[in-house]
């Protein structure tokens, strides 16, 4: 009877952690799908990630400071295009376009340097983390490399499988459309009027190729342009039509050119923007008070920056068991059987 009755209690038990497991793995399952995106996401799975983004950064600016500029550009042609999922690193193949080849990504380069932060990450933890996150942080990191705010970001993003250059020109902001039209698309991703004048600033650092500014030149000089701000532009841009493999450009900020500060804001209040997108920045109602507020402040400018560049950051990844974690950047993971 004893037997029996130790026989029933270890029944009992037996189920009960049968049970107890069950509602775990179904309570881990779902956690990983509603995790999200959260901060320090690789704490567990490979905790060196945003440290070894940052050495590798630190590397490659030392080698190719320009790659700084390319970094921050990355970001916003990748998430500004309905997801960051990295589509923009995607090549092209025989049934899709890469967004890299269409006409609004002319000048991205130094793609390749986000393949070697890749190698990196692979050295250290295999395939853990995306490509997307790489594209993220790398942005956030070059920030910082040109005196900029370091912005604290959340991790957890996974890679899409599919080129977007189908629906590029629908979501990404345009450097000649109204401003109207800039404000409705960047209110779209969550982002209101002072955090689209922060991003902005961007063209703080950089360059602007003269395919963008020559229609202010040619035929006849934009009578809105700063007089004393032409000749140089002239002289960098001397074809009306200029050559597309020529390497020719206006420095978007003569006086810090390498440095990410608030004199972008100043310098279009002063007439000296580049493209139609910097001069109405500053003459429009809506945008002009806080124009000059980032030009009179960089902590503001730097404040307003940051929290823009956070909901530009987050705006529909994908997370959870969306997506995958590429293998390499440049192509989709292959399907296996």
């Amino acid at each position: 009877m004893a037997s029996s009755s130790s026989s029933s209690r270890a029944l009992l038990f037996f189920f009960a952690l049968l049970s107890l497991s069950a509602v775990s793995c179904f309570a881990t399952e779902r956690n990983e799908e509603d995790l999200g995106l959260v901060m320090d996401f690789y704490r567990d799975t490979c905790p060196q990630a945003e440290e070894v983004i940052r050495e590798q950064v630190k590397l490659l600016y030392k080698r190719h400071k320009n790659t700084a500029f390319s970094w921050l550009r990355n970001i916003f042609h990748d998430c500004a295009v309905q997801s960051c999922d990295a589509s923009l690193l995607l090549d092209s193949t025989r049934r899709s376009l890469s967004e890299k080849e269409m006409d609004r990504s002319f000048g991205m380069r130094n793609f390749r340097y986000i393949e070697e932060i890749k190698e990196a990450l692979e050295r250290e933890c295999p395939g853990v983390v995306s490509c997307s996150d790489i594209l993220v942080l790398s942005a956030r990191e070059g920030v910082v490399r040109l005196g900029g705010p370091f912005i604290p970001l959340k991790t957890g993003r996974r890679d899409g499988r599919r080129s977007r250059a189908d629906i590029l020109e629908q979501y990404l902001p345009d450097h000649n459309e109204s401003m109207s039209v800039v404000l409705e698309k960047f209110a779209d991703m969550g982002i209101d009027t002072p955090g689209l004048v922060a991003l902005l600033g961007a063209h703080s650092v950089g360059r602007t190729h003269c395919v963008k500014l020559v229609h202010r030149l040619y035929p006849e000089i934009d009578p809105q342009l700063n007089p004393d701000h032409v000749p140089h532009m002239l002289k960098k841009c001397p074809d009306a039509i200029p050559d597309p493999k020529a390497v020719q450009y206006v420095r978007n900020d003569r006086g810090t050119p390498m440095i990410f500060d608030n004199n972008y804001y100043r310098n279009i209040l002063d007439n000296k923007g580049l493209m139609m997108v910097d001069h109405q920045l500053a003459t429009d109602k809506r945008t002009k008070p806080y124009v000059k507020k980032m030009a009179k402040s960089q902590d503001y400018f730097f404040k307003e920056f940051s929290r823009a560049f956070t909901i530009l950051s987050e705006n529909n990844p994908l997370t959870g068991n969306k997506g995958e974690i590429r293998q390499q950047c440049n192509v989709a993971n292959k399907i296996r059987d």
